[in-house]
């Protein structure tokens, strides 16, 4: 049993070392000069405003309203850390938004950028349960303070979404085109996830998308809808509506469907869309990371899966 225990000790403290080194790799500064400091411009779209935002401070309001209060710490770290790195590369690179609201990095409506939520709106949202959620989003922000992630020593693109829909993530060459050595598709272990049915007019979309459905369905009797292609992971990349062949993340954003995943049928003057997940499935799946979290995962571990190749930096 001495003998034992003895073993188990030599482990504990070569882990330890292990632990402290990669804490200390981890955290050596790199110099990413952000020309703003710390502070960024913020439209917000409920005031129409402009805001100064501190960027700890913003951070708050992105977690808290990207992903739930109530899961596990290190989902909620992996969060701030892609978080703190999507806004710093906005803020680096401004081009990226100008075009949506001239004089500011950022702004509060999650499809131009993130989703962001003040204090105010916190309180409606979690009523009783406000400072309670509240120091749980702050300690993962607090915690992660100035944390980064970088591949080849850039700033990355940390896309993210909800619900990878129980299967692998999406490689974003299939969602948008481009290759990123970073966003390739990964096992996900997400095992609960949002299904949703939604039924449209045919004339609906045609009107919305400019299809000849209906002129066909008259016509020529022909199926209105069909899936012409695929991705590796099972996900809808093309479909063809009428006449007219449509990339499946722009079906998705245009008929506010949740997700790629999807069956597609036709009853009547109806089509009927069936999904699965919530959202583009390129990245970081939150779902997955809080199963992953749950399982003993850190923040470091949920990052890397997601995001292969990157580091972890700190930026002064």
């Amino acid at each position: 049993m001495k003998k034992i225990a003895i073993a188990i000790l030599i482990l504990l403290v070569a882990w330890t070392a292990y632990t402290v080194k990669q804490e200390k790799e981890e955290e050596k500064p790199v110099k990413i000069k952000p020309e703003k400091g710390i502070t960024l411009k913020l439209y917000n779209h409920q005031t129409g405003k402009i805001e100064t935002v501190e960027l700890e401070e913003y951070l708050v309001g992105v977690v808290a309203g990207e992903m739930p209060p109530n899961y596990p710490l290190e989902a909620l770290k992996a969060q701030a850390i892609a978080a703190r790195t999507y806004t710093l590369k906005r803020i680096l690179s401004p081009q990226n938004t100008r075009g949506y609201h001239p004089g500011a990095d950022l702004c509060t409506d999650p499809t131009h950028s993130q989703a962001y939520l003040s204090g105010e709106e916190l309180r409606k949202r979690w009523g009783v349960k406000y400072y309670y959620y509240l120091s749980r989003v702050k300690w993962a922000v607090n915690s992660t303070k100035g944390k980064v992630l970088v591949y080849n020593g850039e700033l990355i693109d940390p896309v993210y979404h909800a619900s990878c829909g129980g299967q692998k993530t999406e490689a974003a060459k299939d969602v948008w085109g481009y290759d990123v050595p970073y966003l390739k598709s990964v096992t996900c272990l997400e095992n609960d996830y949002p299904v949703e049915t939604k039924t449209f007019k045919i004339s609906y979309i045609d009107k919305v998308l400019g299809t000849d459905l209906q002129v066909l369905a008259v016509s020529t009797g022909a199926k209105p809808v069909k899936i012409s292609e695929r991705t590796g992971t099972g996900r809808v990349k093309k479909i063809k509506l009428g006449s007219r062949i449509f990339l499946a993340e722009e079906i998705r954003y245009r008929l506010g469907l949740k997700s790629t995943i999807m069956t597609v049928s036709t009853r009547g003057d109806k089509i009927i869309f069936t999904t699965r997940g919530y959202g583009h499935g390129v990245g970081l799946c939150q779902r997955g990371a809080a199963a992953l979290a749950d399982k003993g995962k850190n923040y470091r571990e949920i990052l890397s899966h997601y995001y292969p190749g990157t580091k972890i930096i700190l930026y002064k």
